[in-house]
């Protein structure tokens, strides 16, 4: 492991961490998209079935199994535990926009066509999309709460540093795969104009209809109803399996 992919990993922690903590100490979800967290949980899963079967190290499964239970934990407490303080009226963000075109993608562009290959390419795909339900609930607000600015920052952050990790891979190990990183950079797309306004001008309440997703003068779905034509995909799956992010 490199010194990208260790800040990386804590980067992706502490947003959860920051997430959960927000969400205990006040006793609400409000401004929290539940799909978003759906998405996330289902990440999670569909690419740490191997947890069981493929050891790599005790740092790596020890992660695997505190995000997934992370994941869990806040979708429990969004949809049940606190589910009356869950905004649902404005989390409306439609999810089969984001499954359906993922799914589809998902068994024509992967390293080899079997189950577990197919779940993992799943969710590297999904990932990548898997905070527009947030952002567009966001947007639809016009609000954004301190904390879940923060929020945002570190998750936007953790794929930021783990493109940075890519790219010493590359160089260090000859090590590429373009399905991931082509997916981590359209995730981290997504977070560029948020990135731009939390480092300018700090955690701040957004105005209505300027969030990033309205930035792009597109009405969400339609960012599906045209993929790239010219993407081509890498067949080298990792080797050692040491990503599990």
């Amino acid at each position: 492991m490199n010194i990208f992919r260790i800040l990386g990993d804590i980067s992706h922690l502490l947003a959860i961490i920051i997430l959960l903590l927000k969400i205990l100490k006040s006793k609400s979800c409000a401004g929290i998209s539940g799909k978003s967290q759906i998405l996330f949980a289902l990440v999670f899963t569909t690419r740490y079935l191997d947890l069981f079967t493929n050891f790599i190290s005790v740092y790596n499964t020890v992660m695997k199994v505190i995000f997934l239970i992370c994941a869990y934990v806040t979708v429990y407490m969004i949809y049940v535990k606190f589910r009356k303080t869950f905004d649902s009226e404005n989390d409306s963000f439609r999810l089969e926009f984001l499954l359906v075109p993922v799914t589809g993608l998902s068994f024509l562009e992967n390293h080899s066509f079997t189950p577990l290959e197919i779940l993992w390419t799943f969710s590297i795909y999904l990932e990548s999309v898997a905070i527009l339900p947030q952002l567009f609930m966001i947007s639809k607000t016009g609000e954004a709460e301190t904390i879940t600015t923060h929020y945002l920052f570190f998750l936007g952050l953790y794929r930021a540093l783990y493109i940075a990790n890519w790219v010493w891979r590359y160089h260090t190990e000859n090590f590429y795969d373009q399905i991931a990183v082509v997916s981590g950079v359209v995730q981290t797309i997504f977070y560029c104009d948020f990135f731009y306004l939390y480092v300018t001008k700090g955690p701040v309440t957004f105005k209505k209809n300027t969030f990033p997703l309205n930035d792009m003068n597109l009405p969400v779905p339609q960012v599906f109803k045209h993929p790239p034509r010219s993407l081509t995909f890498s067949s080298s799956y990792p080797t050692d399996g040491d990503d599990f992010n």
